[in-house]
C-alpha cells in the first residue's frame, strides 16, 4: 500500500508541476532550424497569429508550371510552430502541373475541392508508381519524401488543399534542382544520362548556367 501511495503521490506532483505550453507561435525575426522556431512572449502573441486568410484567395498560375502554390507554413502563419501540422492551397489552369518534388520534412494529404487532378507518387524501395486521377471530394496521401506530383486532369481550372505533418515541410522540385543552378552540363550528362543539347535546353528554360 505505501507503494501504491507513493506512485499516486508522484503523478499528482508530476503532472502539477511539469505542464508544458500550450503554444510557440514563433519568432520569425530569428533563425529557424530543425526544430522550429523560437518562441515569442505569450505577451506578444494576438489571436491573428493562430489565423491565416489566404487560402481563400487564388494564386497566380501565370507562369512556366501553369500553376501556383499558397502556403500556410510557419513562415507565413506563425501559431503553426511547434504543432506538427501546416497547409497550402494549389491552384492548377488547365495544363497546370506541380512537378515531380519532394517535402523531406513532411508527409501530405491532398483533398480536391475544385476540377480534377491526376496524382501520384514513386516508392523508394522498388520504384513503384501508385498514380491516381482525382475529382472533386477525392483525398490521397503522400508518405513523407517520396517524390510525388500534381497535373490538372480536365480543361478547368482545378483547386486542391494539401495538409502537412510539419509546420515546415520543405520543398525540392527535381526539375529546378538539377537545371536551375550552377552544377556542370558534363556533370548533369554523366548522372542523368541525358545528352548535352537536352541538358543545355533545360537549363536555358529554367534559368541555369554552367
Amino acid at each position: 500500500m505505501k507503494m501504491l501511495h507513493f506512485a499516486v503521490l508522484f503523478v499528482i506532483l508530476f503532472s502539477s508541476s511539469s505542464h508544458a505550453a500550450d503554444f510557440c507561435v514563433a519568432k520569425l525575426k530569428g533563425a529557424g532550424n530543425p526544430a522550429g522556431y523560437a518562441c515569442r512572449m505569450p505577451s506578444k502573441v494576438t489571436v491573428d497569429d493562430f489565423v491565416f486568410a489566404g487560402l481563400g484567395v487564388a494564386g497566380n498560375t501565370t507562369n512556366i508550371i501553369s500553376a501556383a502554390v499558397t502556403p500556410a507554413f510557419v513562415q507565413q502563419f506563425p501559431g503553426v510552430n511547434g504543432l506538427g501540422l501546416s497547409m497550402a492551397r494549389l491552384d492548377l489552369a488547365p495544363a497546370g502541373v506541380i512537378p515531380m518534388h519532394t517535402h523531406p520534412g513532411a508527409s501530405e494529404i491532398l483533398f480536391v475541392v475544385q476540377g480534377k487532378i491526376t496524382a501520384g507518387f514513386i516508392s523508394s524501395s522498388a520504384n513503384t508508381v501508385y498514380v491516381k486521377t482525382l475529382k472533386k471530394g477525392d483525398v490521397m496521401v503522400f508518405p513523407r519524401g517520396l517524390l510525388h506530383f500534381q497535373i490538372n486532369a480536365a480543361g478547368i481550372n482545378a483547386v486542391a488543399v494539401v495538409s502537412f505533418s510539419d509546420p515546415d515541410p520543405g520543398l525540392q522540385i527535381t526539375d529546378f534542382a538539377f537545371f536551375a543552378n550552377d552544377l556542370s552540363s558534363e556533370l548533369l550528362e554523366k548522372s542523368t544520362f541525358l545528352d548535352d543539347a537536352q541538358v543545355k535546353k533545360l537549363k536555358k528554360v529554367l534559368g541555369g548556367t554552367g
